[in-house]
């Protein structure tokens, strides 16, 4: 159920003060240091920021998509590292839970969830399942009462911070397609899982990800999410779907800080006796960005209304995630170009945006992924 107006209104305007004041002043501490302050993912808690997409009922916020689109767009105005701290708990992470879970599963973890008390991961890929997720290779297998879990899990987001872990697994290993695959919500405290070390990455410090290896680690039967096995991929492509429009939301919000950015600095940066933003090859660059980020807030939106109103939006997603990741990555290419010099150096923070937005093309289905599946919807719609 949608909020009110004003309900909204206050809560895009405290999301908006809270970036402002507190996440936008701290981008360079998180940057060097690679942590985002405690006291700051406190203020996320209290801020419901874990619990955006959680239904009231479970302790969150219950937002729809088009309210989740309009938060996110906000939270892009600021280091994607912010967001990656509670951005599993709102996607990828708990949507599993709240679309497929039976009601005990929710009631246990959805309002741990929602206050931030559990951080959720989503293991899915793997060292030789990453785009082709149907062919992942750690399997579940039955064992009286218990499922007996091995393999590994890769570059998975918050793992080092998890509580659970949402993960899939195939229990039918005589089935190598997605039918012998299913979901289960695993409590990452258990004997037998074991972490790598925080990988080393070009962008986003502050947001860690890290192997998952699961060597004979078992799990009750009432771990199996729902109630029936093979149903895993399904479930993991259903939750991409709202995934990837949440990363749409979050590419234009970055799009637009690093557009306000660049106009900005092209009105105060002289050259040649004046602002760099009198020149029309600047004015230029200026204009394709505000235009691209413009179609891009325009076409996430436009979704996510119709998703919310219950239309499939699975391809027009893609047309989104693929997009804006696509938008964001020139918009950042041209603000590095606007600051010249400048936006080589680390001083305004351009150059660290221009690595963060890079990974936007590759998880929750590469720009590769987002075009088949676009143009293999086409194809379905004339056969």
């Amino acid at each position: 159920m949608a909020l009110d107006q004003e309900t909204r209104d206050q809560l895009i305007s405290s999301i908006e003060r809270f970036v402002r004041e507190r996440l936008r002043p701290n981008e360079e501490l998180v940057s060097e240091t690679d942590t985002v302050p405690d006291d700051i993912v406190q203020e996320m808690r209290e801020l419901g920021l874990f619990g955006l997409t959680i239904p009231p009922e479970y302790g969150g916020l219950g937002l729809t998509m088009e309210e989740e689109v309009l938060v996110c767009i906000e939270l892009g105005k600021t280091s994607p590292a912010f967001r990656s701290v509670f951005g599993t708990n709102v996607g990828i992470g708990s949507q599993g839970i709240v679309m497929f879970g039976r009601e005990d599963q929710k009631e246990y973890w959805l309002p741990k969830l929602a206050t931030g008390e559990v951080v959720a991961s989503f293991a899915l890929t793997e060292p030789e399942a990453g785009s082709d997720a149907a062919s992942l290779r750690t399997t579940a297998i039955a064992d009286g009462d218990e499922y007996v879990i091995n393999g590994t899990k890769r570059y998975i987001t918050n793992a080092n911070k998890a509580g659970l872990f949402t993960l899939m697994a195939r229990t039918d290993p005589d089935n190598k397609g997605a039918g012998g695959i299913s979901a289960f919500i695993v409590d990452a405290s258990l004997p037998g899982i074991t972490l790598g070390k925080p990988e080393k990455k070009m962008g986003q410090q502050g947001a860690h990800i890290c192997d998952v290896v699961f060597e004979d680690c078992r799990i009750p039967k009432s771990a199996l999410l729902g109630s029936e096995e093979g149903k895993g991929f399904k479930a993991a492509m259903q939750v991409l779907d709202r995934g990837r429009l949440h990363i749409s939301g979050i590419c234009v919000g970055v799009a637009e800080r690093l557009l306000q950015d660049s106009v900005e600095y092209a009105a105060e940066r002289k050259q040649f006796g004046q602002r760099i933003g009198d020149f029309q090859l600047v004015q230029g660059m200026l204009a394709d960005s505000r235009t691209e980020s413009y179609a891009g807030r325009c076409m996430v939106l436009d979704a996510a209304k119709r998703r919310d109103a219950g239309e499939n939006v699975s391809a027009d997603a893609s047309c989104c995630k693929y997009f804006c990741s696509e938008m964001v990555g020139r918009v950042a290419d041209r603000a590095v170009q606007v600051y010249g010099g400048a936006g080589y150096v680390s001083d305004y923070g351009v150059e660290r945006f221009y690595r963060d937005v890079r990974i936007f093309r590759i998880y929750e289905g590469t720009s590769q992924v987002q075009q088949l599946v676009i143009a293999r919807d086409l194809l379905r719609s004339v056969s």
